[in-house]
């Protein structure tokens, strides 16, 4: 027998404002949204939670996480650690899109794909991209378009460095063939076949996409350009890019030197974006959760690195909304409904009938999570976890002697 949840009373965001409703969750889909719900058979096992003076809000979709982590750039001992499933859950994040980066020869897809295998059993939605920053692309099959067909969590390509000295300096034919192929491979296996792409911050910003699209039947849609924010010029670059047509994503994860040295915060590129007229569902952001962050002196010298963090995304959310202004619904949409859509995700990033039920109850008062379901699971409650990864340990609380 299906568990059955009702969650009464609660300010539900789909992420559109809907008012105070009930929400019934049976098995790992919404089963009805409305106001006054009840039960007539009292014998079914339902757990009632109280969910007045809190926010339900759709689960964050991250659109850009290393789930077997990256970097490397300053040598073997510089590659990230692994993301565990704790640091997705209590950021809010029931949906997460793995890929590979700098490093696709000690990082591989056949160790992404498991780890997205891994967080998947574990609670949390998973996909991934084949591919990295490099073309030609590692692939686990030999061709893109075969990746995209024959496995069923590969949902497209990336994340294709352009404009970095870190990418492979790929040509105008090159970006072509990847998008076309993405673009097959994503009609043939009902995907979006989405071609996410590293923008770094060389001169040329986002002008290898447009000049890839033009005199082509590629469109800008084709290509998810993220790290926008990484200076003022690829943010106007990025206005640019959408106000043609196309989508851009805001890197949330981010360090104290990049931000004094002209990067633009995620919550503050999505309110100015937002300002200019772009719409919602074309804006996203993203954590680049367990990334490398490498620190560059303008000379090209690796001079620090950190590491991204799946956290960030909650952090940047809330930002928005209660230091920018931004409109909750429009905050929300960033991190659910637009990173859904531009991803294909059908079932996730909105509250709905017979919609995965992908949840968060919010602290009204300032947008902490108290709650957390995944495919109608309850894997944080009272803000800490209820459910862990295979091998995190769990924090029990010390008792007195």
């Amino acid at each position: 027998m299906e568990h059955i949840i009702l969650i009464k009373g609660a300010s539900v965001f789909a992420p559109t404002a809907q008012g105070i409703k009930d929400v019934l969750i049976a098995g790992n889909r919404i089963a009805a949204i409305s106001e006054n719900l009840t039960l007539e058979n009292s014998n079914l096992p339902v757990t009632v939670i109280d969910g007045s003076n809190k926010l339900l809000v759709p689960g964050f979709v991250d659109s850009l996480v290393h789930y077997i982590g990256g970097g490397g750039e300053g040598g073997f001992a510089t590659r990230t650690p692994e993301m565990q499933l704790t640091d997705a859950t209590l950021a809010g994040v029931t949906t997460a899109i793995g890929v590979l980066g700098t490093d696709a020869t000690t990082r591989t897809l056949t160790n992404l794909l498991a780890k997205a295998h891994a967080l998947e059993t574990e609670g949390i939605s998973t996909y991934c991209h084949t591919g990295s920053y490099e073309i030609p692309c590692r692939t686990l099959t030999g061709h893109i378009t075969d990746d995209l067909i024959l496995i069923d969590k590969i949902i497209g390509v990336g994340e294709i460095a352009i404009s970095d000295h870190r990418s492979s300096q790929p040509t105008l034919s090159e970006l072509r063939k990847v998008a076309a192929a993405a673009r097959v491979g994503g009609m043939l296996a009902g995907k979006k076949g989405i071609v996410s792409v590293h923008v770094g911050s060389g001169k040329s910003l986002l002008q290898p996409l447009f000049d890839a699209v033009a005199g082509s039947e590629l469109s800008l849609k084709q290509f998810y350009p993220t790290h926008i924010n990484r200076n003022e010029a690829l943010f106007q670059a990025g206005l640019r890019f959408a106000q043609a047509g196309g989508v851009i994503d805001f890197t949330t994860s981010t360090t104290a030197y990049d931000l004094q040295h002209g990067e633009v915060a995620a919550a503050a590129a999505l309110q100015r974006a937002l300002a200019a007229g772009i719409p919602a569902m074309q804006l996203t952001m993203s954590s680049d959760g367990n990334a490398s962050l490498p620190i560059y002196h303008a000379n090209g010298e690796l001079i620090g690195l950190e590491v991204g963090k799946v956290q960030s995304l909650l952090t940047a959310f809330q930002s928005a909304v209660l230091e920018y202004q931004v409109e909750l619904s429009a905050a929300l949409t960033s991190v659910t409904a637009a990173p859904a859509n531009i991803l294909g995700l059908k079932q996730k990033g909105q509250l709905a009938v017979g919609k995965d039920a992908d949840m968060l109850l919010l602290n009204r008062h300032d947008l902490s999570l108290d709650t957390l379901f995944a495919k109608g699971r309850c894997l944080v409650s009272a803000g800490k976890p209820v459910v862990w990864g295979t091998f995190e340990k769990p924090q029990h609380c010390a008792t007195g002697g």
